[in-house]
């Protein structure tokens, strides 16, 4: 069997015909109905990663929530999903905000996070009475608090502290370092929770940290809840400060190529929440409500990237180049991040791998290459190629770069596909223009 199923969707198989099967459904098939670029997300992987999370932190620490980072992935088929299976919801912006009221998500299951919050998103957030704003700075929360005070609505706020903890990760997604744009530096932590309990137009119940994406270890989280744990019990001395909720943010990394290894969701469970109740043990306080934001981790493995195979170069090197009907335009992060993926000829999954090729897109840039250097099946023109782990970030950071179409994405389970959001037209791409 092609080893690289295992990256692939829980639901994915080879059929006798060696094609790769995804959710019951053909992805040839799939392919001829909806046409090629194509995203496919596997709705049994989603389900399965939320539930994961909230079995294996639920049944060490009971007062556990988990709130979806939609900043990896958010549509309306997504939000009415999360809202199935009672999963918050983490927006950062008003667009994201609106997507899920469209979607008829819970407002109070909202968290609303972001380092340059709008009045106008504060108003709309405020005026729908979401579940918490997470505060990330001075100005933010003036800002807040003065915007709550005319509103007459009093908010659940939480304090976002950066706790200057280096994660191994790449340098534009790790977020807890000293340096970093996101949340209060420790330092200033004691006044942002001085100013906030001094406010009577803002409820301060707790407090937030994020250390940054793709993380493979445990230790970044331990050593920020200590810190953060340790300032909340000062806190409390000075100022009286109780914390009932205790977010921990998001980061937990995913398998993107076979030689990546991660810890399971029940390793960092075990590790972070066993941190959790030693720590506040030692420091004598209460346990505090536990709140975990994953976004990649729950929807990276369960969306794979159809491509068809266009022109094939054989160019210096020797390199072959396949070039394919996508590319950076629908999947920046190999040309943003370096990132790594893997790929399969989606007919012939049981072919042996003979030759070296690079996956390049279509678009206008030398950068524009999917994947590198990549044994595969001989190639030939209208081959069908997936890539797995397409379905956090790859979707919300596409463009139209070169006046591309964005790509539909179709959402599979029990041998059948729907479309949730279908492929852009050329009239899409005047719709806002005027002469």
């Amino acid at each position: 069997m092609n080893s690289r199923i295992k990256l692939f969707p829980v639901a994915s198989e080879i059929n006798k015909a060696g094609h790769l099967v995804i959710g019951g459904c053909d992805t040839l098939d799939l392919a001829v109905k909806y046409g090629t670029p194509l995203y496919v997300l596997d709705e049994l992987t989603i389900r399965k990663q939320c539930r994961e999370f909230k079995n294996e932190f639920g049944k060490r620490y009971p007062d556990t929530m988990v709130v979806y980072a939609g900043k990896a992935f958010l549509n309306g088929a997504m939000a009415a999903l999360l809202k199935e299976e009672a999963i918050g919801l983490d927006v950062v912006s008003g667009g994201e905000l609106f997507i899920a009221e469209s979607a008829g998500f819970p407002m109070d299951m909202v968290y609303f996070h972001g380092n340059n919050k709008s009045a106008e998103e504060i108003k709309t957030a405020l005026s729908r009475h979401v579940g918490r704003f997470v505060v990330d700075g001075m100005d933010d929360l003036a800002r807040l608090t003065s915007m709550a005070e005319e509103s007459g609505h009093i908010p659940d706020i939480l304090l976002r502290i950066t706790p200057g903890i280096e994660a191994h990760t790449h340098s534009h997604i790790a977020t807890g370092g000293a340096g970093s744009k996101f949340g209060f530096p420790l330092y200033m932590a004691e006044e942002a929770v001085s100013r906030a309990m001094a406010a009577p137009s803002v409820n301060l119940v707790g407090l937030h940290f994020h250390v940054g994406s793709l993380i493979a270890e445990v230790n970044p989280y331990l050593e920020s809840i200590d810190l953060i744990l340790e300032m909340a019990a000062e806190m409390k001395y000075k100022y009286g400060f109780e914390l009932e909720e205790f977010n921990i943010g998001g980061g937990y990394g995913v398998a993107y190529t076979l030689e990546d290894r991660v810890p399971e969701i029940s390793y960092f469970a075990e590790k972070i929440t066993s941190g959790i109740v030693a720590k506040c043990g030692q420091l004598k306080l209460a346990l505090p409500g536990l709140v975990i934001e994953p976004g990649r981790a729950i929807v990276a493995r369960s969306g794979v990237a159809l491509y068809k195979a266009g022109n094939i170069k054989d160019v210096a090197g020797p390199l072959r180049y396949v070039s394919v009907d996508g590319g950076m335009a629908d999947n920046i992060r190999p040309a943003l991040y370096d990132s790594k993926y893997e790929a399969v000829l989606a007919g012939k999954m049981n072919d042996k791998d003979t030759d070296a090729v690079t996956i390049a897109g279509r678009f206008c840039e030398s950068g524009d290459i999917l994947v590198k250097n990549i044994k595969l099946p001989p190639v030939k023109g209208a081959d069908v190629i997936a890539i797995p782990v397409c379905g956090a970030y790859c979707i919300p950071m596409s463009s139209n770069y070169n006046a591309s179409l964005k790509a539909p994405i179709v959402m599979l389970a029990d041998g059948h596909d729907r479309l949730v959001r279908r492929r852009e037209t050329y009239q899409d791409l005047t719709r806002c223009d005027s002469l």
